[in-house]
């Protein structure tokens, strides 16, 4: 079996169990490179549809991502091309970051994060789990998610009253141009401009959800508006003036836990084993922690405490000082640079992985490590 993998996609020896494996750089996957290759292991940098994979002999598409508007699912299926992706594989590490931005917001503004308003913006895989943290913090949370809503009922709220109430506003939702709720520009002109005074506002979902001209334009009129924003319209082409005037700007990485690559291999190898009936589905392991563990003493305050546990295991302030360095050059320079920072991206964990000790903790500081998902 030949199989064609993105380079970047961690622990591809499992499949090389199975076949042929040749690695390549995402953005140059071609018909040409695909050649003779009869499965196609990608991520969201790789344009999978018609163009690229008529006259293949693709059977099996798998992406080691959540997301799926990489991929024209009609036409896979259309083709009987079997394909999977693994929804939640790096949701948590999307939740580190957001909590990682905040702290940082926070720092700089000299704000008391348990006093804000949170908006999430789509409540799939990300948008649950950031939800279940920042409630279980004992924040308060408002949640928009029309397709959920509409298909569940249940405690939603529709964008309007979001901007409206809320002075922190993450968004999670995947990108869609069509059907009864697209996503494409869901923050626009209109909508950025009735943002809250000394609102937040963190895109960690898709470039496009965001019109980022519109954006660009009112960060030069409103300078109490923050912006944390991972993803870029264009990317790896990305607006270095609209960078510059964010106060945390990264490189598509929100997910990019080593846990959360290691889930989506996972994942995909599953599925793969099960299209083509193998037997071999050994569980890919993971390794071991670098910071084993952290003691606390039970009179920390909760503050604290949240900032250094956050900062232990994840801190986005080093991910923006890395993007910004890559903003330099040309266009050509600056789009390379892009893809350089993703592919060597340094190991990071995720906060549940780490031991935190606390002798009799009070009850306070005790829900806060449930809250981030730290057992005891």
């Amino acid at each position: 079996m030949r199989i064609l993998a993105d380079e970047n996609i961690p622990m591809l020896e499992v499949f090389a169990r199975h076949g042929q494996l040749r690695r390549v750089a995402g953005r140059s996957l071609d018909r040409a490179v695909l050649a003779d290759a009869e499965v196609l292991l990608v991520r969201s940098v790789t344009q999978v549809d018609q163009a690229l994979l008529a006259g293949s002999q693709v059977k099996f598409v798998g992406t080691c991502t959540i997301g799926t508007d990489h991929l024209d699912l009609q036409y896979l299926t259309e083709q009987g091309i079997g394909w999977a992706s693994a929804p939640g594989c790096n949701a948590r590490g999307v939740v580190d970051y957001v909590l990682g931005a905040l702290l940082t917001l926070a720092e700089r503004d000299g704000v008391d994060l348990s006093k804000r308003c949170y908006g999430v913006v789509g409540a799939g895989q990300v948008g649950q789990r950031l939800v279940q943290v920042l409630r279980g913090l004992g924040w308060q949370v408002l949640v928009c998610d029309p397709p959920r809503q509409q298909a569940e009922g249940g405690d939603y709220v529709d964008l309007a009253t979001v901007l409206k109430r809320c002075d922190v506003i993450s968004l999670h939702t995947p990108l869609t141009k069509q059907g009864e709720h697209p996503t494409f520009h869901l923050l626009g002109a209109e909508q950025l401009q009735s943002l809250q005074q000394d609102s937040w506002l963190i895109n960690a979902s898709r470039g496009g959800v965001v019109d980022n001209q519109a954006l660009k334009q009112l960060l030069t009129q409103r300078h109490d508006v923050r912006v944390a924003l991972d993803v870029w319209e264009g990317e790896p082409q990305v607006d270095a003036e609209l960078a510059q005037r964010c106060d945390i700007a990264s490189a598509h990485i929100a997910g990019y836990s080593l846990d959360g690559k290691i889930r989506g291999t996972s994942q995909i190898y599953q599925a793969f084993c099960q299209h083509f009936a193998l037997a071999d589905s050994a569980a890919i392991e993971f390794p071991a922690q670098t910071l084993l563990a952290m003691e606390l003493a039970a009179h920390t305050p909760v503050e604290e405490a949240l900032r250094v546990i956050c900062r232990a295991v994840y801190d986005p302030r080093s991910d923006d000082a890395a993007f910004r360095l890559s903003l330099q050059g040309d266009a050509l320079t600056r789009r390379a640079a892009f893809d350089q920072v993703r592919k060597n991206y340094p190991v990071r964990r995720e906060i549940p992985d780490l031991q935190v000790r606390v002798n009799q903790p009070a009850v306070e500081l005790q829900q806060m490590l449930q809250a981030l998902g730290i057992a005891q």
